[in-house]
């Protein structure tokens, strides 16, 4: 296996199938070692197999942080696309048949062998319908290049693009800026899933607090100059008919429609 100095795993070897199992060690340090998908009857072809149909994913796949996950055999060399996608023998076989090859579009319990911590978030009461079929983690992020997050992780505009590609209504642009979408919207949104109501990082005025609190003491809450105090008890900030466009607004500049 080909490992960069970051990762603190072991490589472990088993013998109980074939030439062995190579079990692979996932991206953060101290979590599960788990094997790479399996398909009965395949064996590994390796990647410059792959590229001649998939040029185009492995390309910039040297760039990727899943290529930090590639196996490697002296029989077949750099296995970088079988260690998500499982043994590609028979795929290659059948000129590309559908259900010789893994799809983790198609079923993230491969992404969740090693992202295990978000396989626990997708199952609390608010997130996105990965669990249920109707999104994928590939409609957020790209494994083939990268950072895997579409647009890069540095970006945050084209981060933010991510989200705004579906939730077009929060997108903008607005007359009123709300300057946390600067921040990106993981700002105040957990976007693998959350307890709290549109998978907010907090669930009430806390959330605006952290950035807009000024003073805290003495019975007050001063925020934009003025005292909050009264104000937080009818409800949230966005919920209590004072902010209720927290995107941004194009009448009012305390986002409000």
């Amino acid at each position: 296996m080909r490992l960069s100095s970051r990762w603190t795993n072991p490589l472990i070897f088993g013998g109980t199938i074939g030439w062995g199992i190579l079990l692979i060690s996932c991206v953060v340090a101290n979590r599960a070692t788990l094997a790479p998908p399996k398909i009965a009857g395949a064996t590994f072809v390796g990647t410059k197999e792959c590229s001649q149909c998939h040029s185009d994913k492995t390309e910039h796949f040297g760039t990727a942080t899943h290529s930090r996950l590639a196996l490697s055999d002296p029989k077949v060399g750099d296995t970088g696309c079988e260690a998500c996608h499982g043994p590609g023998s028979l795929h290659v076989q059948s000129g590309g048949a559908r259900g010789t090859i893994v799809n983790p579009r198609r079923s993230p319990e491969t992404c969740f062998q090693c992202h295990v911590d978000k396989r626990g978030q997708m199952s609390l009461p608010h997130s996105h319908p990965v669990l249920s079929g109707q999104a994928s983690c590939a409609d957020c992020h790209d494994p083939h290049k990268g950072e895997a997050i579409k647009g890069g992780g540095i970006n945050l505009a084209t981060a933010n693009e991510t989200c705004t590609a579906c939730h077009t209504q929060q997108k903008g642009p607005f007359v009123f800026e709300h300057a946390a979408m600067r921040e990106g919207c993981t700002a105040c949104h957990n976007p693998h899933g959350s307890v709290n109501d549109k998978m907010l990082v907090a669930r009430d005025d806390n959330l605006c607090l952290r950035c807009h609190l000024e003073v805290a003491g003495a019975g007050q809450i001063i925020a934009g100059g003025e005292d909050h105090a009264s104000r937080l008890q009818r409800g949230t900030c966005w919920s209590a008919g004072c902010h209720e466009s927290p995107h941004g607004s194009n009448a009012n500049n305390h986002f409000r429609f």
